[in-house]
């Protein structure tokens, strides 16, 4: 390995441990205020929020790269405009592709299949999904794509290569919202 390789490994892992710890405060209120610059940077998004039976806010999505890549980030679930669950984000990249991003994603569910698979684990997005990136007038000409849409804004870096296919989440709900068969267990509880 090269001098340079010695030198990039340890700071990419630097730069991707950092997305960990990302959302600081609170992890909500950070959502929300995302979800506002984006809604600010095209108010076209608005039907998205709207329309859509839930959503997924990452207020910081930091990407790393030097030929392999990886990305990770924390966020919040909306269902029906309420926060349910926290959420994270990974991604693995492998191929011609140097240098590192942050940037904030939102990723839509076009219909209550897409979100349930997402809260029940099943979900990666297809390397054919892409993500819009915001400027006015944006949200207008965005389809969805496998169930969902999915918009980002960067933050900070430049990366050679910033696709959004190939992500994998984890999902936990937040300790006050019921899971699908949380209803069930609630009420064995409360019998005893």
């Amino acid at each position: 390995m090269s001098p340079r390789g010695h030198t990039v490994f340890p700071a990419l892992a630097l730069f991707l441990a950092l997305s960990s710890t990302a959302l600081a405060g609170d992890p909500v209120a950070d959502a929300r205020e995302t979800a506002a610059v984006f809604k600010k940077g095209d108010p076209g998004m608005e039907d998205f929020f709207k329309s859509a039976p839930g959503y997924v806010v990452f207020p910081s999505v930091t990407k790393g790269a030097f030929l392999v890549g990886g990305a990770g980030g924390s966020g919040i679930l909306f269902e029906n405009g309420k926060p349910v669950g926290r959420t994270s984000i990974g991604q693995a990249t492998i191929g011609l592709q140097v240098g590192g991003q942050a940037y904030s994603e939102i990723i839509f569910f076009e219909n209550a299949a897409a979100l349930s698979d997402f809260k029940k684990g099943n979900f990666g997005l297809a390397a054919q999904v892409s993500a819009v990136a915001l400027s006015a007038g944006a949200a207008a000409n965005a389809k969805y794509q496998s169930g969902v849409a999915v918009f980002t804004v960067s933050k900070t870096g430049l990366m050679v290569e910033a696709s959004v296919g190939g992500q994998w989440f984890h999902y936990d709900p937040l300790p006050d919202c019921p899971t699908p068969a949380a209803p069930a267990q609630l009420s064995a509880a409360a019998s005893r």
